[in-house]
């Protein structure tokens, strides 16, 4: 499980600069999101076993990627720059998160097993 938050993250820093570019709107930093970092981190994620840590780490992570995709947010009453907390990341981010993901993925996983195993008469 860590080593895919590892490729996940040098995936992420191999785009990087796309991400935190403030010339690429928004829609397209999350296509970038969603079709080069996600499926790096989620590859194999049917036959993980997912722990509340496992489950917060990527959390975490998926966290991380979104504020570089949003950048920071500027507070009208004192005009200072601060980071996204996650409830207005959830907000922005209208996806499933990526715990939901695994677990649906997981499940599509099991119907499936369940569908060959009633095909071979076992």
């Amino acid at each position: 499980m860590k080593w895919k938050l590892i490729s996940g993250n040098s995936c992420c820093h191999s785009v990087q600069n796309l991400l935190c570019s403030s010339l690429l709107p928004k829609n397209l930093k999350f296509k970038i999101h969603r079709t080069i970092i996600l499926p790096v981190d989620l590859y194999g994620c049917e036959t993980w076993s997912l722990t509340s840590r496992k489950e917060r780490r990527l959390r975490v992570f998926e966290n991380r990627m979104l504020r570089r995709v949003f950048g920071l947010k500027g507070d009208e009453l004192t005009i200072e720059r601060r980071k996204l907390h996650s409830e207005e990341l959830n907000d922005l981010y209208l996806s499933r998160n990526i715990v939901r993901v695994i677990k649906s993925r997981r499940m599509k996983l099991a119907v499936h097993v369940a569908r060959m195993g009633e095909r071979s008469g076992l």
